[in-house]
């Protein structure tokens, strides 16, 4: 998962898209990255620039917080290497050596070890449990463990100057929160959140059968959306309410990727999970705008997002954002109880997109429904002798 700020630089989350990577419009500033804790196995920065060793070590606290027990940070750039680059860098000895200095204290106070620094590169590792910290914290009074705190909570959530604690572990070589499969059994295997039942209503047995589910669901989807099935047509997906990642994993083989969204209204936090089988995504309320810029889905899967957000938002806000965010000729796959779909339905028709709604995979006698519609290159109608209407639109 890449992400940058909109800036006075080039557009790089664009360009990143636009070639089919996954990315997302962020800054580390003042509030959490929109992902859960112990999320990613590598952390990397290159040249971004930021005070890693200032404000008590708040942006690196907040890397840990992201990396996976046993993960590593990766720093590319000022002040690594120093030595050899600071007059090229117009900033002085004295004031690199003291940022390169501050950013080693940071790590060791957040138990990361160094494991190598190469030319411009830099390599630390975070602890795998917080056993191995007891002599450090002796040293090391700041940053103080949190306490209270939810460490998956990561929407319109402040940064705070603490460490997240790790799960406990009953020996010093155990892996907090549970050791994962290596890939691609990652993928199936059941993730240790639910091993430990920390994920509310979600058993081993549930899970497997969930992941059965998609599989049938997506089997179905290819059948009656031909450009689905059709090898290099899609290449970023967006699957709108991701649950357990089960449409994402369901299209492993495929040559495509899913930003995997969990809605913050969602009941049951799942993203965790989602990245514990070594997918990706993100938190998003859709009654906000997605940070990310128009036309960069080919394809969009929203499953009984219209009846989670019925008496939040309007129905019409929600699509509006979808066109936004879908690229013309993509498609989008919307699961909802028929009497939804039929308003869902009248709006997209006024969207210019052509639509049709089919049964669910269970056959015609079960309310839920799939629309499928295609966003068009539009034209406007012709226009009255009387008027002066512009040709085109967009």
């Amino acid at each position: 998962m890449s992400f940058a700020p909109k800036d006075t630089h080039e557009a790089q989350v664009q360009f990143a898209l636009e070639r089919g990577v996954p990315a997302l419009i962020g800054i580390m500033a003042s509030e959490r990255l929109p992902y859960p804790s112990r999320s990613f196995d590598v952390a990397h920065c290159s040249r971004c620039l930021i005070p890693w060793g200032q404000y008590d070590g708040l942006y690196l606290i907040e890397v840990d917080r992201v990396l996976r027990p046993g993960g590593y940070w990766i720093l590319s750039g000022p002040p690594v290497n120093w030595q050899n680059h600071w007059k090229g860098w117009n900033r002085t000895r004295e004031d690199l050596d003291s940022e390169q200095n501050g950013i080693e204290s940071v790590a060791r106070s957040l138990c990361w070890k160094k494991l190598v620094q190469r030319n411009d590169l830099a390599i630390w590792q975070k602890a795998t449990n917080h056993l191995h910290c007891k002599l450090i914290r002796k040293v090391f009074r700041k940053p103080p463990f949190c306490q209270g705190q939810d460490p998956d909570k990561a929407w319109n959530t402040k940064m705070e100057a603490c460490l997240t604690p790790l799960p406990e572990v009953s020996d010093i070589k155990e892996v907090s929160g549970g050791e994962l499969a290596k890939w691609p059994e990652r993928l199936t295997a059941v993730p240790p959140r639910i091993l430990t039942g920390s994920v509310k209503g979600v058993t081993e047995e549930s899970f497997v059968k969930n992941t059965e589910i998609w599989k049938e669901r997506v089997a179905h989807y290819k059948n009656i959306d031909f450009q689905l099935a059709e090898p290099g047509r899609y290449r970023n997906l967006l699957d709108m309410n991701a649950g357990l990642g089960g449409f994402a994993a369901a299209l492993v083989n495929d040559p495509v990727w899913v930003m995997n969204v969990v809605p913050v209204e969602a009941e049951v936090n799942t993203l965790g999970v989602i990245y514990e089988r070594g997918l990706i995504g993100t938190y998003q309320s859709w009654c906000e705008a997605m940070s990310t810029y128009p036309r960069i889905y080919d394809f969009i899967h929203a499953d009984s997002i219209f009846t989670l957000y019925k008496d939040r938002c309007e129905i019409e806000d929600i699509l509006l954002e979808m066109d936004r965010i879908l690229r013309p000729q993509g498609s989008v796959i919307i699961r909802d109880d028929v009497d939804v779909l039929v308003n869902v339905k009248s709006i997209v028709d006024g969207l210019a997109w052509e639509s049709r709604m089919t049964d669910h995979e269970g056959g015609p006698h079960v309310r839920e429904k799939l629309l499928i519609a295609t966003k068009q290159y539009w034209t406007a109608p012709a226009p009255d002798q009387d008027q002066d209407v512009p040709k085109t639109a967009s």
